[in-house]
């Protein structure tokens, strides 16, 4: 993740079959942080979603079904500058699914997340370097809860008890308390935002776990949410996300930008479990949410993945797809409640 200040973070390019995360004892580790731009003018008034039921996990939404996540964008225009995001991302660039199952050097490779009672865990106070921009605690967090194995260490945790989400960046523990980049609280029955220009774990100041792919979803044949994807070079961000890594800049894409697969794609030749990922590309789309590796989208590490198979989708490029128009979704701009 790229923090606004001074970090720039670049994935370094790897091999699909590689990405799965497990779970990491507390140690050492490293860093991420990230402001608006005016959307170009809407072409078109986009018609209003039908909404689906969104995603669940341990019996708490993940947000209202309302919400800007669980929105399905096949219907909306396409942006007047999605040309120039495409080209900036790279046009002919594969796309790489950023989890799996194993190991890569060492460690999973995707984002893993925590589901915990929060009053049998726990609860911290950490340190962050952002204290400016992230909740006031306290977090619970799980002994030896799992922790992402890259650069950026994330530690997600839902709370059952409460349903909220606890998201954390660049976590590390001292033996006595959890220190970190920075941390957001979300009530997983609201749509708020963050205030403006706040990041969270997240350089765009949005939510991690929503836009995760998750092997229980395949299993279940739908994905009924958004992506979460990086690019390497952004600038501003655009409703629904709070926070910039740099300054806005024309033909570059902002954080917050929404893509989707072109629906003339054709998916039938891929085997099934893949079919559910591309129709959600299709449907619901990817979310621009940090900076890091072109056109990798992130997912939670499972066993249950075929990394040979999720390598089928190296065929996917840039050009298959098109930046989404989503201006005429917002109804309140400190709101992730698309209108009605």
């Amino acid at each position: 993740m790229n923090r606004k200040r001074t970090q720039f973070f670049t994935v370094v390019g790897i091999s699909l079959a590689l990405f799965a995360c497990l779970t990491v004892p507390a140690t050492d580790v490293p860093p991420t942080a990230a402001r608006p731009i005016t959307e170009a003018p809407v072409t078109e008034i986009a018609p209003a979603p039908s909404m689906g039921d969104g995603a669940v996990i341990a019996n708490c939404p993940m947000f209202p079904a309302d919400n800007f996540w669980n929105a399905p964008i096949d219907s909306l225009p396409v942006h007047t500058e999605s040309d120039a995001w495409v080209d900036s991302i790279g046009r002919g660039e594969t796309l790489h699914m950023d989890f799996g199952s194993g190991t890569w050097e060492g460690g999973p490779i995707g984002i893993p997340f925590n589901i915990a009672a929060g009053s049998a865990v726990p609860k911290y106070e950490p340190v962050f370097y952002y204290p400016d921009e992230s909740d006031a605690g306290p977090y619970p967090i799980p002994e030896n809860p799992n922790r992402e194995w890259g650069s950026d260490h994330h530690v997600l945790v839902v709370d059952t008890d409460t349903c909220a989400l606890y998201e954390t960046y660049d976590m590390s523990f001292d033996g006595a308390n959890w220190n970190g980049g920075s941390g957001a609280i979300w009530d997983l029955n609201s749509n708020a935002l963050r205030p403006d220009e706040w990041t969270s774990a997240d350089a765009a100041g949005l939510p991690i776990l929503p836009g995760l792919v998750r092997y229980d979803e395949i299993a279940e044949g739908e994905i009924r949410h958004a992506l979460r994807f990086t690019v390497e070079e952004t600038a501003g961000y655009v409703w629904p996300a709070r926070h910039q890594t740099s300054e806005p800049q024309s033909g570059i894409p902002p954080m917050g930008a929404r893509f989707r697969l072109k629906a003339g794609y054709d998916i039938s030749g891929f085997p099934t479990e893949m079919q559910i990922l591309l129709q959600a590309f299709k449907t619901y789309g990817i979310v621009l949410a940090d900076n890091g590796s072109n056109w990798y989208v992130s997912g939670a590490p499972d066993e249950r993945w075929d990394n040979d198979m999720l390598h089928l989708l190296d065929v996917l490029t840039g050009d298959d797809f098109e930046a989404v128009d989503t201006s005429g979704l917002m109804a309140d701009a400190d709101s992730g409640a698309v209108r009605p």
